[in-house]
């Protein structure tokens, strides 16, 4: 999760819209040439204008994810490329939209370009050699100003998303959107997640600042030593996880949590349009139809209805997916009173006292989540065991007195270091001692680590936790 931190303008608004030749510097310290656009970018997506999605009924779903796109046929229909690596994906539309005359609510006070200007510099982070980011960068004062009349006016519309499949460790759909899109997610993300996340429940982790694999390791060893009583007692542990939960999230009751929690109309109106959108219409698949066929029918967006599931790979979706969880945070607090509790994405922990106890939190657990959030738990993965076999949790192996590094994930990184490129090894090689020092009884670990980097040309310092090239002390 992207942590939003202060940043001085890197653009100031003008005082008319008219061609400059302003240098400004960046956080880098890079001077850079920003220039004036003659005419606004253009967006090639089919979604409502802001506001045109405040206060839908369930059943306007279908027409509200795509009220402009030209009807087509029931089964999706799809264009490719003599290369076979880009398809078209456009898919049917429905009647009965939401009256295009509905106004839009006003932009609020604190909608600003600077703001905007924010959401730009945290979306660009650690993004900025991408080749979307530094097609941007060369007009980005010019795109800035069109976005933010866009937002203003109530016309800015989702673009064509990217389509790509990921092979590990499982394969998996990712969905990118355009990175004038994404600019928009953070401005979004950045105004209304603080208030939300607030409201959360401290054992809620992931795409939350401070809440990464680190502080869910380290909060779920507290809690197996609180119930243990430093180990000194027995204790089980209820591990559950939700079936393909991406995919099956519900957008109409996704779109009611959102309303109950974003009081301004214009920020909730962005929200809801953002959530709404579908990333199939007009979609560009960058891969063969063979890679796409890696990824199962019960995992792929493309077979979904049009009322289910959210993108992997935006910041937004990451969000949704945390406050669309909420209400099972709060059940299993609230009403089933499960003190030592955590959940990290769909991955979810119970500590008990008796496998009895667990047994009941899973049953009710279990009819809770179909009758309210319409998901369901996946019973080849729930895990029924004593403390003290070690929990598999975010990566780590949490045994009594120590955390271990996951072995898979040792596996696939040792992996990595030897088929990295030699100018990569040395950043990628600092990445993997950070990772595994995060356990307290890694030594074995890193020192796998240490001698393949040696063998490959680098030097490691003797407590084995940092690597140097040739020549630099």
């Amino acid at each position: 999760m992207i942590t939003p931190a202060p940043h001085s303008p890197l653009v100031v608004p003008l005082a008319a819209h008219t061609a400059t030749d302003m240098r400004s510097t960046d956080t880098a310290g890079r001077q850079l040439l920003l220039f004036q656009a003659a005419s606004p970018a253009a967006s090639g997506a089919a979604s409502p204008p802001i506001g045109a999605i405040d206060g839908l009924q369930q059943s306007d779903v279908a027409c509200t994810i795509e009220r402009r796109t030209p009807a087509t046929p029931t089964t999706p229909g799809c264009r490719t490329s003599a290369t076979a690596t880009r398809t078209t994906i456009t898919s049917r539309t429905a009647t009965g939209c939401v009256s295009s005359a509905e106004l839009n609510p006003a932009p609020p006070a604190d909608f600003s370009f600077s703001r905007l200007v924010e959401a730009y510099l945290d979306c660009r982070r650690a993004k900025r050699n991408t080749p979307s980011a530094r097609d941007f960068e060369q007009h980005q004062e010019a795109l800035l100003y069109d976005l933010h009349a866009d937002l203003a006016a109530g016309t800015w519309q989702p673009g064509r998303s990217t389509c790509f499949v990921i092979t590990r460790p499982k394969p998996r759909e990712v969905w990118a959107a355009p990175f004038r899109d994404r600019i928009v997610h953070h401005l979004l993300y950045n105004r209304i997640a603080p208030a939300i996340e607030r409201s959360f429940i401290a054992d809620t982790c992931a795409c939350i600042p401070g809440r990464g694999t680190l502080y869910a390791a380290r909060r779920l060893e507290a809690k197996v030593r609180s119930i243990t009583q430093n180990h000194t007692r027995p204790a089980y542990y209820l591990k559950l996880d939700l079936a393909n939960f991406f995919v099956t999230i519900d957008k109409p009751v996704l779109r009611d949590q959102l309303t109950r929690r974003i009081a301004d109309p214009w920020w909730r109106a962005l929200a809801l349009q953002i959530l709404l959108h579908d990333p199939r219409t007009n979609a560009d698949i960058r891969v063969p139809a063979s890679r796409l066929a890696l990824v199962p029918p019960h995992k792929s967006l493309l077979r979904q209805p049009a009322h289910l599931g959210l993108p992997i790979g935006n910041l937004s979706s990451q969000f949704f997916a945390n406050v669309y969880l909420d209400a099972l945070d709060q059940y299993a607090k609230h009403t089933l009173h499960a003190r030592h509790y955590i959940r990290y994405v769909d991955d979810i922990i119970i500590l008990g006292h008796t496998t009895a106890e667990l047994r009941a939190h899973h049953d009710a657990i279990a009819t809770f989540l179909p009758r309210r959030l319409h998901v369901a738990l996946n019973p080849a993965k729930t895990v029924l065991q004593p403390v003290s076999r070690g929990i598999d949790f975010v990566g780590h192996l949490i045994k009594p007195h120590r955390t271990l590094p996951r072995r898979r994930t040792v596996h696939a990184l040792l992996q990595r270091m030897d088929r990295a490129p030699l100018p990569e090894l040395h950043r990628s090689a600092n990445s993997a001692f950070g990772l595994l020092r995060q356990s307290t009884h890694s030594h074995t670990d890193r020192t796998r680590l240490a001698n393949l980097l040696r063998r490959r040309g680098l030097a490691v310092d003797h407590r084995l936790t940092k690597a140097y090239t040739q020549g630099n002390p």
